[in-house]
């Protein structure tokens, strides 16, 4: 029994996982593909974005701008109708910027099991009004 035990704990660390928290969760849609009902990955793209913004807002207290994206790596493709899920992890907060890691996984009805899609480093600039930087507020 304690065997048993072991072993299932040993799986569960073989089995990769999501950084971060699920920020967004949305279905793929035949308009976001191509002629073979893969998903764009420049759709895929703006998901990710929206999801790293919503974290980099919250803590830039407001306006901000992505400036680059860095890292980014697509691993299998998307069909239609997978469940896609984005999580995100804010990795660096800097004087005026915000690095957030983004991770896609799909739980695509066409496959066994949950994979990961795709991941990428997106940099933020906290902006005020007039479209200059500014400072973070320091918590």
């Amino acid at each position: 029994m304690l065997e048993e035990l072991d072993n299932d704990q040993d799986q569960d660390l073989d089995e990769p996982t999501p950084q971060g928290v699920l920020a967004m969760q949305l279905t793929a849609l035949p308009r976001d593909t191509n002629a073979f009902n893969d998903i764009y990955g420049g759709w895929l793209v703006s998901q990710m974005d929206l999801a790293a913004s919503s974290s980099a807002s919250r803590i830039a207290g407001g306006r901000i701008a992505t400036v680059a994206i860095d890292r980014m790596a697509f691993m299998v493709p998307v069909n239609v109708g997978a469940q896609l899920a984005f999580y995100t992890q804010v990795e660096e907060v800097g004087r005026s910027s915000i690095k957030v890691l983004v991770e896609v996984w799909s739980d695509d009805p066409q496959a066994i099991e949950r994979r990961k899609v795709t991941e990428a480093l997106f940099v933020f600039v906290a902006i005020d009004a007039h479209g200059r930087t500014r400072a973070v507020p320091q918590k």
